[in-house]
């Protein structure tokens, strides 16, 4: 009897309900001749304890995973009352070929009390490692990330718009997971929530019977702008469409719908950001072994904001310099080079017993390489041979990679020169950072504005993302000096 009882409980430990999802992310760091890669994976692990992460391990799915050669793990960020703890484990794996594999999380239980009737937890990755025809690269995942527990209230609408960045710089799109695919466990969708295809959560206004905690399985998917091959190791190609994703992670999290709240208008009840806080989808750039400062100031006039909660790497690092004034810093290893690592955070307030959360607000950073001297940006006039230093654009925005043209200039027998004026600048809805190049080429046939704009900017944009700016780097014709 002594023994039974003993087995009871230690089955009744390992079914614990304190899962409060999960989402997972990898990138291909090393790819040998023989078609051996080793591949990074990068975990959030959410439960009620810091301890608990240890409950939940990846395994192989499907196909040939490797063997994993280390694992690390830290804490990134906890709740002030215990309510969750959000874990990060880097998983390395050592793969015999770059054929594609699936793994899985596959035991325990959610939280209890989840009004959508999710009850055991699963989340699965499919790892794609196939060289790409468009970049004859291993592909990367999405990265994204996300907070173990968003709060709204029931009378107020709102949306998350979740953080989608591909490195390879595909389309990224967003669905409910597939029971048949073991995506989850079972998939119920909560009926509070209507997803897009880009991956934006939009809540409307609900009655008090919906309040709760409703789980969110979501499986974010990354699709090629223009039909591309993947090449396996042992010669193998397989087609992708715009149609056909590549490769799958998780997203999983709590959505908790929390009693009426007084007045739905941002900065009363419910915390809104002030400036310096950057923009949702802003893509920093940090140098390897220099530190990256985002500053983060929200204000809530009728409760009081008590936390800053985030997601991101777990050496990410918090200060409180003041009433709803937060700096997160966060200095990347040589490893990371050429990376991007996501961060999330909204600020929570209370008022008595109750919370209250602003918007969630996601941002991107991406590792440059050997850092050299900072200057402070200017609109600048660069020469044919000018090195663009790594540049803060503000308290909050490093550019850290390093762009050099050897020359801008191309001497021509019998050739037309023509100045021209470009600019590079960052895409739509991130922090804008503008550098003016100030150019003369030279060309053996007449030079005009189109073949400028189709032969001689798109040469000059391969030679930005070459030396380390993003794909999604823009140029502009400014304007044509006539000779």
């Amino acid at each position: 009897m002594l023994l039974f009882l003993l087995l009871l409980l230690m089955s009744c430990t390992s079914q614990a309900s304190h899962f409060f999802g999960t989402l997972i992310t990898y990138y291909p760091t090393d790819v040998r001749s023989d078609g051996a890669v080793t591949v990074v994976l990068r975990s959030k692990l959410n439960f009620r304890s810091c301890n608990d992460y240890t409950h939940a391990t990846w395994q192989c799915h499907r196909g040939n995973c490797g063997s994993q050669t280390s694992a690390v793990a830290g804490t990134v960020d906890s709740e002030s009352t215990g309510q969750f703890c959000q874990t990060e484990v880097v998983y390395t794996r050592q793969v015999s070929t770059n054929a594609p594999f699936q793994l899985w999380l596959n035991s325990g239980n959610w939280i209890s009390g989840i009004v959508n009737r999710i009850v055991s937890w699963r989340a699965l990755i499919r790892v794609e490692l196939r060289n790409r025809s468009d970049t004859g690269q291993a592909n990367r995942s999405p990265q994204t990330t996300i907070l173990p527990v968003v709060r709204v209230p029931s009378n107020c609408p709102r949306q998350l718009n979740l953080l989608t960045f591909d490195p390879d710089g595909d389309e990224v799109k967003c669905r409910y997971g597939d029971a048949s695919e073991d995506e989850c466990n079972p998939c119920t969708p909560p009926s509070v929530l209507n997803l897009s295809s880009s991956c934006t959560l939009s809540f409307g206004p609900t009655g008090s019977g919906n309040q709760g905690p409703y789980a969110v399985q979501l499986v974010m998917e990354d699709f090629p702008r223009q039909s591309i091959t993947l090449t396996q190791t042992d010669g193998t190609k397989e087609n992708r469409t715009t149609d056909t994703s590549i490769s799958k992670i998780p997203v999983q999290f709590v959505l908790q719908v929390d009693p009426v709240v007084p007045s739905c208008t941002d900065g009363l009840y419910l915390p809104r950001f002030l400036p310096p806080t950057p923009d949702h989808g802003v893509q920093l750039y940090v140098l390897v072994n220099q530190t990256l400062e985002i500053r983060i100031q929200a204000e809530a006039n009728m409760s009081t904001i008590s936390e800053l909660l985030f997601s991101g790497p777990h050496n990410m690092a918090e200060n409180r310099s003041g009433p709803g004034e937060y700096t997160l810093t966060w200095s990347p290893s040589p490893s990371e080079a050429g990376q991007s690592h996501p961060v999330c955070f909204l600020v929570q307030a209370v008022l008595n017993s109750t919370k209250y959360h602003s918007d969630l607000r996601c941002i991107i950073m991406t590792v440059g390489g050997t850092p050299i001297t900072t200057t402070t940006l200017a609109p600048t006039t660069v020469s044919s041979t000018t090195t663009l230093a790594p540049t803060t654009v503000s308290s909050t925005t490093t550019l850290a990679p390093t762009t050099v043209f050897s020359t801008a200039t191309e001497t021509v027998t019998n050739s037309t020169t023509r100045p021209i004026t470009a600019v590079t600048s960052a895409p739509a809805g991130t922090q804008n950072f503008i550098v003016a190049l100030h150019l003369k080429i030279s060309s053996s046939s007449p030079l005009t504005e189109d073949n400028i704009e189709d032969t001689f900017l798109q040469q000059l944009k391969d030679e930005l993302v070459r030396q380390g700016l993003p794909s999604s780097t823009t140029l502009r014709l400014l304007r044509i000096t006539e000779p």
